[in-house]
C-alpha cells in the first residue's frame, strides 16, 4: 500500500518580503535563495508574489527610468499569481493548483502562514510519467547580436520568459527573464539618466545571457533531466536531436505534464 501525501510533506519554510521594501532587495533575497517568486507581505499578511519577471519588465520601462532600482519599491510589482492550500490536504490538489499558479502558499488553521510550494518542490515529490516528446516546450531562439530592446519586445508581446542564444549556427547560451533584470538593474545603477536612452540600444543579447548553453539528448531519461534541474537549481534545459534543437524542457512543462 502506497503512503498518502500531504502538502505538510513537500512544503518548505516561506520566504517573503514586505511590500515596502525596495525590488533591489526583492532581487537581491530570490538570487541568494534560488527562489521565484517571492511572497509579497503587508503586516504579515499576504497580499501577493513578486517575481524576477515583473521586476525586469519594471526596470526595463522607459516610464521609470528617472528612477533608481533601490528607489522602487515592491509594491509597484506585486502579482496575484497565488493561491492557498492546508497542510493535511492531499499533494494531488497541488498538481493542477500549480498547473495555473507560480506559487501556492500554505496556512494554517488560523489562517497564519506557515509555509509555501513551488513547481520544484512538487517535483521532488512527485514526477511525470511521461516520455521526453511528451514533456517538451518549443524552443524560441535569438541572435547573440541582436540587441536587448528587442528581446525585451519579445518577451513582452510573446509571453516567453526564455530563449536560446545562437551565435554563427551555434548554440551558446540561453537569456531568462532573470538575464534581463541583473543587467536592467546593473544599466541603470551604472548609467546615469541622460546616456541611457543612448546606451541601452547598444546592449546586445550576448552581453547579459548565461552561458555556456546546458544541453541534453532526446533520448534522455526524463527522471534524469528533473534531478540535474534539481541539483543545480535551474529552470530549463534545452533539448538535441541529432545536432538539433529539439525543444527545452521547463519546470512548467514538466507540472503540465503530470
Amino acid at each position: 500500500m502506497t503512503k498518502e501525501v500531504f502538502i505538510k510533506d513537500v512544503m518548505v519554510k516561506p520566504t517573503s518580503i514586505a511590500k515596502s521594501a525596495t525590488i533591489t532587495e526583492a532581487l537581491d533575497k530570490m538570487l541568494a535563495e534560488g527562489i521565484d517568486p517571492l511572497i509579497a507581505v503587508n503586516n504579515s499578511t499576504v497580499i501577493g508574489t513578486v517575481s524576477r519577471q515583473a521586476i525586469a519588465e519594471k526596470l526595463g520601462s522607459r516610464q521609470n527610468a528617472n528612477l533608481a532600482p533601490a528607489a522602487i519599491h515592491v509594491a509597484s510589482v506585486i502579482e496575484e499569481d497565488f493561491t492557498s492550500v492546508y497542510p493535511d490536504e492531499s499533494i494531488n490538489v497541488l498538481i493542477p493548483l500549480l498547473q495555473r499558479y507560480k506559487l501556492v502558499v500554505v496556512y494554517d488553521g488560523d489562517h497564519k502562514l506557515i509555509g509555501q510550494v513551488g513547481m520544484v518542490d512538487l517535483l521532488r515529490k512527485v514526477r511525470p510519467e511521461n516520455s521526453m516528446d511528451e514533456v517538451i516546450e518549443k524552443a524560441v531562439t535569438i541572435e547573440a547580436n541582436e540587441r536587448v530592446v528587442h528581446l525585451r519586445r519579445r518577451m513582452l508581446d510573446d509571453n516567453i520568459t526564455r530563449f536560446i542564444v545562437t551565435e554563427h549556427e551555434k548554440f551558446t547560451g540561453i537569456v531568462t527573464e532573470t538575464d534581463v533584470a541583473i543587467a536592467m538593474r546593473k544599466f541603470r545603477e551604472a548609467v546615469g539618466d541622460n546616456h541611457q536612452d543612448h546606451r541601452i540600444r547598444n546592449l546586445l543579447v550576448k552581453d547579459i545571457m548565461s552561458a555556456p548553453l546546458l544541453l541534453v539528448e532526446r533520448t534522455a531519461p526524463v527522471s534524469g533531466v528533473i534531478d540535474t534541474m534539481i541539483k543545480k537549481n535551474i529552470s530549463s534545459i534545452a533539448v538535441m536531436d541529432k545536432g538539433k534543437l529539439f525543444g527545452i524542457i521547463t519546470r512548467r512543462s514538466l507540472v503540465n505534464a503530470m
